[in-house]
C-alpha cells in the first residue's frame, strides 16, 4: 500500500543565529504525485477525497474567461480603472525600513518626464493579496536535497509571517505552473496547497511562463497586491523571452518581490555557474521595474528577516493616483517617475533622522505603465 507523504511544521524557533524554521518530510515511498503531472485517478480512488495524491489540480478563479455576470465568488474582487493610474510608492532607509508620515505635498510624479497633478493620495495600512509563485522542479529540488528544504522552509516562512486579513495564492511551477489553491485567508487551505510540494516533476524550470501567467491575471485584482516569487532565478525551457516577460510585467503592473533560493549552496561553491548570475540580474530588473525588491539571502537565518521586510514595504505603502495629463489611448509605455520635493523650493526633499544626521532615502515604484488601447 503506497504511503502518504506527512508535512508537519514546527514552530519558528529561537536559535543563537536569528529565528529557523524547520521542515520534516516521511519517507514518500513510490509513485508519488508530481506537482506538473498529477496521478490519474483509478476506479478505486473516485470515492477517496482523504489522499492529497488523488486530487485534481485546484481550479482557480483567476481564468481569463469572464462570466456573463461577472460572476466570480471568491476571496479578490476585481476592477478595472482606464482612466486613473494607480502607483504604489515606498520609501526607505538605508537598512530598509519603510519611512512612515510624509505629507502628501512633497510627492511629485512625472509622466514621460511632464509633472501630473496628484488625486489621490493614501497612506492606511491595508491587507495584502499574495500570490506565492514557486519553482519545483528537479533541477534543483529533488527529494530532500538542499534545495528542497530551502524552497519549503521559504514558502512556509513567509506563510507564517501573513495576518489574518491577508489573502494568498500558491502556485507551483516547472514545466507548466498550477495553481496549487486559490485566494484564500484560510490558512488550512494554504497549508494543504504547500503539503502538495513533495516529488517535483519535470526537470524544467519555466519562470518566465509562470510569472507572466500569474501577474497577467492578477491585474485586475484591486488594493495592495503583489508576487513573492520564490525561485533560483534560472529559466530554462519558457515560451517567452525575457525580453517579452520584461513587457508583460510593466504591463501587469503586479509588484514582484522574488527571493532567491539556494543562497548557501552557491556560497560554498569556488566559482557561481553564469546561469545564476544571469539569474540574478533578471531577478533584480523584474523587481525594480514592477515596484517591488530582490532578496538573496545566504542562510536561512536571514529569511524571517526578509519576509518582515516585504510585509512591512506591503503594509506601509504611500498609495498615490492621477488622472494623466495625455489622455491617449495609444497602448504605447509611459515612463513614471516619483521624487520627494520640497514644495516651497521645488528642489529634492532633505531628511534627518533622529539625531539630526542626514538621512538617505530610497523611492521604490514601477517603471512605467502602458497606456489603454482605443476599443475598436
Amino acid at each position: 500500500m503506497k504511503r502518504p507523504i506527512l508535512f508537519s511544521l514546527t514552530a519558528l524557533a529561537l536559535t543563537a543565529g536569528g529565528w529557523a524554521l524547520d521542515v520534516w518530510a516521511q519517507d514518500p515511498g513510490t509513485g508519488s504525485q508530481t506537482v506538473a503531472r498529477p496521478r490519474k485517478k483509478s476506479a478505486d480512488d473516485t470515492n477517496s477525497n482523504s489522499n492529497p495524491d488523488t486530487q485534481a489540480p485546484i481550479p482557480s478563479k483567476l481564468s481569463k474567461r469572464a462570466t456573463k455576470d461577472n460572476e466570480t465568488t471568491g476571496d479578490a474582487t476585481f476592477k478595472a480603472e482606464t482612466n486613473i493610474v494607480n502607483v504604489d510608492v515606498q520609501v526607505i532607509d538605508p537598512h530598509g525600513n519603510p519611512i512612515p508620515g510624509i505629507p502628501r505635498g512633497n510627492f511629485r510624479i512625472l509622466e514621460d518626464n511632464v509633472p501630473q497633478t496628484l488625486t489621490q493620495f493614501a497612506t492606511s495600512e491595508a491587507p495584502m493579496t499574495v500570490a506565492m509563485v514557486i519553482e519545483f522542479s528537479g533541477r534543483f529540488q529533488q527529494y530532500y536535497s538542499y534545495g528542497w528544504s530551502d524552497t519549503l522552509n521559504a514558502a512556509y516562512g513567509f506563510m507564517n509571517s501573513l495576518k489574518a486579513d491577508d489573502y494568498v495564492a500558491v502556485i507551483a511551477y516547472d514545466l507548466r505552473s498550477t495553481i496549487l489553491s486559490d485566494f484564500t485567508n484560510d490558512r488550512s487551505k494554504t497549508m494543504e496547497a504547500l503539503s502538495r510540494l513533495r516529488i517535483p516533476g519535470f526537470s524544467e524550470s519555466n519562470e518566465f511562463d509562470a510569472l507572466v501567467d500569474t501577474t497577467d491575471r492578477m491585474s485586475k485584482i484591486e488594493g495592495r497586491k503583489a508576487v513573492l516569487l520564490i525561485s533560483s532565478g534560472i529559466d530554462t525551457f519558457s515560451k517567452l523571452t525575457y525580453d517579452k516577460t520584461r513587457k508583460a510585467l510593466q504591463e501587469a503592473g503586479v509588484p514582484v518581490y522574488s527571493v532567491e533560493i539556494l543562497g548557501l549552496l552557491r556560497a560554498m561553491s569556488p566559482t557561481e555557474p553564469i546561469g545564476f548570475l544571469q539569474g540574478d540580474n533578471e531577478l533584480k530588473t523584474f523587481a525594480k521595474e514592477t515596484g517591488g525588491q530582490a532578496y538573496f539571502p545566504r542562510f536561512q537565518q536571514e529569511m524571517p528577516g526578509v519576509f518582515q521586510q516585504i510585509s512591512m514595504s506591503l503594509r506601509n505603502q504611500y498609495s498615490l493616483g492621477y488622472s494623466p495629463n495625455n489622455q491617449a489611448r495609444d497602448g504605447k509605455f509611459r515612463k513614471l517617475t516619483v521624487q520627494l520635493i520640497n514644495p516651497s523650493t521645488n528642489e529634492p526633499l532633505k531628511m534627518t533622522d533622529q539625531k539630526g544626521k542626514p538621512l538617505k532615502y530610497t523611492i521604490i515604484a514601477k517603471a512605467g505603465y502602458v497606456a489603454p488601447r482605443a476599443v475598436e
